[in-house]
């Protein structure tokens, strides 16, 4: 309620601004937070009172003029990624071919939070074994002994306001004992960067040194956004895609 309340009051001192003074550059550029990467065509800023299912009223940052967008081909190609609500922070990819109308509208305000999924092992080394070694091999392991060993585990990311990422799961250092165990956790990343570019999101993956194994810099993955709700994200990765479901606050 107190923080609905905020908005309103934070929109409403935006739009009022729109009409009278003017903001400087300077100060229009220390209320962006999103800033804007070389080549990144994205425009950053806040949702408006009057925005509808077909349009999108819009207050850049560093701006204090609303702009008015046409969102029915984004609607119906299914590029509206989170319902767009007054004072929301949006990012949004406008046509080049039509400056009144926005291709892709993404709620980063609904993309902030933090994003799980849950994760099951394989038995270690069982897919470089002859098929009928496996079925040999898992009718002879017991039932109790097998569900202790497929335990799930749960992978999570929280992406932060301040584009920082908080990745938890897996294994974070590996050591001998690792390659003893009967089963293996699938690989995890472990995020420490975000931000949005020409609609899709950047994750830079980070290491313990710094460094990867090989002794390349830290590395980034680029995904699209599949799908976003309230309590749904899915995301396209290069090599396959991943669903996750929020987690409130604990």
């Amino acid at each position: 309620m107190m923080k609905n309340l905020f908005l309103c009051i934070l929109t409403g001192a935006l739009i009022v601004a729109c009409g009278g003074q003017q903001q400087s550059e300077a100060e229009g550029d220390e209320t962006n937070i999103y800033k804007t990467l070389p080549g990144d065509s994205t425009r950053y800023g806040l949702a408006c009172d009057g925005s509808t299912d077909s349009i999108l009223v819009f207050l850049p940052y560093g701006s204090t003029r609303l702009d008015t967008f046409d969102i029915i081909t984004a609607f119906q190609n299914r590029k509206i990624f989170g319902r767009p609500h007054i004072g929301d922070d949006l990012a949004i990819i406008v046509n080049p071919e039509d400056t009144v109308e926005a291709l892709m509208v993404i709620n980063l305000e609904s993309l902030k939070g933090t994003w799980c999924y849950m994760v099951t092992p394989t038995l270690r080394h069982i897919d470089k074994m002859p098929k009928r070694m496996q079925r040999r091999m898992m009718e002879r392991i017991p039932d109790s002994l097998y569900r202790k060993w497929m335990t799930p585990r749960e992978y999570s990311l929280r992406l932060k306001s301040d584009h920082g990422v908080v990745a938890r799961g897996g294994v974070y250092r590996q050591t001998t004992t690792d390659d003893m165990t009967p089963v293996e956790y699938p690989a995890f990343k472990r995020y420490t960067d975000w931000h949005i570019y020409n609609g899709r999101i950047i994750l830079k993956a980070d290491t313990i040194a710094g460094f990867t194994q090989e002794g390349d810099m830290p590395t980034t993955d680029t995904v699209n956004i599949v799908m976003l709700r309230r309590d749904t994200l899915v995301l396209q990765f290069p090599d396959h895609e991943q669903s996750y479901y929020r987690k409130e606050k604990e």
